[in-house]
């Protein structure tokens, strides 16, 4: 039940990183690493201004976990909380153990056995 609540609940991160249209790396938690194909600023010049498209694309995906884990009890029926009360009660004496050790057959002795009926009667289980 705990990882549950934990896996629900955790958000994490994908980057990746594309060269053209295949994938070069993904990362989990971080920044994905760069291919080293990516353009670099071009020196801007009043003359002559040209832009070149990137081959290279990163995407990001965030996926985000559960953040309200707040349980409101008032909002129980009676006969709700009657069952919640009395199943804590019960669960929580099944594992009481007793303060002393009876054992109801410690005054007693075992029959003498005179002889065994068993061998007698030739009767032998298998």
């Amino acid at each position: 039940m705990a990882f549950v609540v934990l896996l629900s609940t955790m958000s994490f991160t994908i980057s990746e990183h594309y060269c053209g249209h295949s994938l070069v790396d993904i990362a989990l938690f971080s920044k994905a690493e760069s291919c080293g194909m990516d353009l670099q600023k071009p020196t801007s010049t009043k003359d002559c201004d040209f832009k070149k498209s990137d081959c290279c694309k990163d995407e990001i995906k965030q996926f985000t976990g559960q953040n309200e884990l707040n349980t409101n009890f008032s909002s129980l029926n009676f006969e709700q909380q009657v069952f919640v009360a009395s199943f804590t009660y019960s669960y929580l004496n099944l594992f009481e153990g007793l303060a002393i050790n009876i054992i109801p057959f410690k005054n007693y002795s075992s029959p003498l056995l005179v002889s065994n009926i068993h061998v007698l009667d030739q009767v032998f289980l298998i």
